[in-house]
């Protein structure tokens, strides 16, 4: 399917590897132009250069923590009229809510609510004047199905999703969509635990867990980011632009419900 967006301009947030990077593939693939961005510039750099060589399109690296004013601003100058924004960061670790101290809540908040807030801010009524604009925030399975440990990262990407629900309806009027993808069980270096991020593999072994972590999803499968990405990108085209203001599982039929 032709997206429709072939020569558009994309931020993508945390897309050197993982989730964000899935998104910035299917988008190049779509004929978008891309800023792209992580904490680590060596990654960074190697997977704008594959996008490069392989899609052909503009791809524009701004390292560091999205969360940071500076970086923000480095990725607007870089793009400062994306028609596109894909929202996405690393959220808090895994750890006992009563080992929180404020300075940790904050931080997580910072992170995952107010950071793509932030962004938003910047890029929407541009997006608006222009006519046409697709934001697409990456939040987590765990906004509808709360999982004991990540209380920090669900809670701020609960409040992402409540504060973006009326604002979602105030710019559809002019072609501007306000979505969110909520990833299940993904294969993926942060489900997999940081302690494991970047390290080779025994396949057995590995094997072996994507069979035990993946048992109670319905698909019987751990999800891919490239085919994460394939959604992100529908959300992102013109066949997408009277969907707003919603929140889509991807997790192989692991959150049950009928409505």
């Amino acid at each position: 399917m032709d997206l429709g967006i072939r020569g558009k301009k994309a931020i993508v947030c945390a897309s050197s590897k993982g989730l964000g990077r899935g998104c910035a593939i299917a988008l190049a693939e779509a004929g978008v132009d891309l800023v792209v961005n992580g904490r680590n510039a060596e990654l960074l750099l190697k997977t704008a250069q594959e996008i490069r060589e392989q899609f052909g399109v503009k791809v524009i690296e701004v390292a560091g923590d999205v969360s940071k004013p500076e970086v923000q601003k480095a990725m607007l100058a870089a793009c400062p009229d994306p028609d596109i924004l894909v929202n996405n960061n690393g959220g808090p670790p895994f750890r006992d809510f009563r080992e929180l101290d404020r300075a940790n809540i904050l931080e997580g908040v910072t992170q995952n609510m107010v950071t793509p807030i932030e962004l938003i801010q910047a890029v929407i009524d541009g997006m608006a004047r222009r006519g046409f604009g697709r934001i697409v925030n990456i939040t987590s399975l765990s906004v509808y199905v709360p999982i004991p440990g990540l209380d920090l990262s669900s809670g701020a990407r609960a409040g992402l999703t409540s504060f973006l629900a009326g604002v979602a309806r105030t710019v559809i009027d002019r072609n501007v969509t306000i979505n969110s993808l909520l990833p299940g069980k993904l294969d993926t270096d942060r489900l997999r635990g940081p302690h494991e991020a970047g390290t080779p593999e025994d396949p057995a072994a590995a094997a072996a867990w994507k069979t035990r972590i993946s048992a109670d999803v319905p698909a019987k499968r751990l999800g891919t980011p490239e085919e994460f990405g394939q959604i992100c990108a529908f959300l992102c085209s013109v066949h997408a632009g009277y969907l707003t203001g919603q929140n889509i599982p991807v997790d192989g039929g692991l959150y049950v419900s009928a409505f």
